[in-house]
């Protein structure tokens, strides 16, 4: 798959693209990653992006023009009829299942936006999917973007050691969309905790009981419509709901 990011800030995707287990994604271009300067697309000495909003109030807004010479050398390397991305706080907030649905798709053309926002009438023209990463306002949305791509990289296979790990991720429709359990690791005990014994006992099925009852717990006092979401879906055993009764 193919994203070409559109940014004023190309050098903040160097490290990025090079750091962590990720990594071996973008290296084997399994999620081939093409990076667009939107001032190599401006006009003048001082490669203008942006203007002063019509009717005054704060802030500089990106100008359209050279946004659609930008998106159409792009189109004009790209074999497909990809989607024009922006990150925007109207957009779908990204969750699990819409990562799934981008890991297997061919790409998208991503535009990380800046100051107060894009002339509208590019997006009336040209995008054709908002995406958020949350109520909040960044000062770009290069975050959201590498947001992304970390998320949809580490579903392509190979990328992880474990050809599972993701499987047992929060959210994963393999855990019933539920919020992952707590995890330990050495020594047995630290600071006079100790590892809880069922994770010490050797006994699969019985690790595997304790795991489902922590990420009902962790899920109901943290994210109880999680809960909601998995028990409409039918997916909460008799035992599981005896457990969260008991909570």
């Amino acid at each position: 798959m193919r994203f070409d990011v559109v940014t004023l800030f190309p050098e903040l995707f160097a490290p990025f693209l090079a750091a962590g287990v990720t990594r071996r994604a973008y290296e084997a271009k399994q999620v081939d990653v093409r990076l667009w300067n939107l001032r190599d697309f401006a006009e003048g000495n001082y490669r203008r992006v942006d203007d002063r909003p019509f009717g005054g109030g704060p802030g500089m807004v990106m100008l359209a023009e050279p946004l659609a010479r930008c998106l159409a050398a792009v189109r004009a390397q790209r074999v497909d009829a990809a989607p024009v991305v922006l990150f925007s706080p109207i957009g779908e907030r990204i969750d699990h299942a819409g990562v799934e649905r981008w890991s297997a798709s061919a790409g998208a053309i991503l535009l990380c936006g800046r100051y107060e926002g894009v002339d509208q009438r590019f997006i009336d023209a040209h995008v054709d999917v908002q995406l958020s990463l949350g109520d909040f306002v960044l000062s770009g949305g290069e975050i959201a973007a590498m947001a992304l791509l970390d998320a949809v990289a580490r579903l392509q296979p190979g990328v992880l050691n474990d050809a599972g790990s993701h499987q047992e991720d929060s959210f994963n429709p393999a855990l019933d969309g539920l919020l992952d359990c707590p995890h330990y690791t050495r020594p047995e005990e630290w600071n006079g905790v100790r590892v809880p014994e069922e994770l010490l006992s050797g006994h699969h099925a019985r690790i595997e009981a304790w795991r489902r009852r922590q990420r009902l717990e962790t899920t109901a006092k943290h994210r109880p419509d999680l809960i909601a979401a998995a028990r409409a879906a039918g997916h909460l055993t008799r035992l599981d709901e005896e457990f969260l009764a008991g909570l």
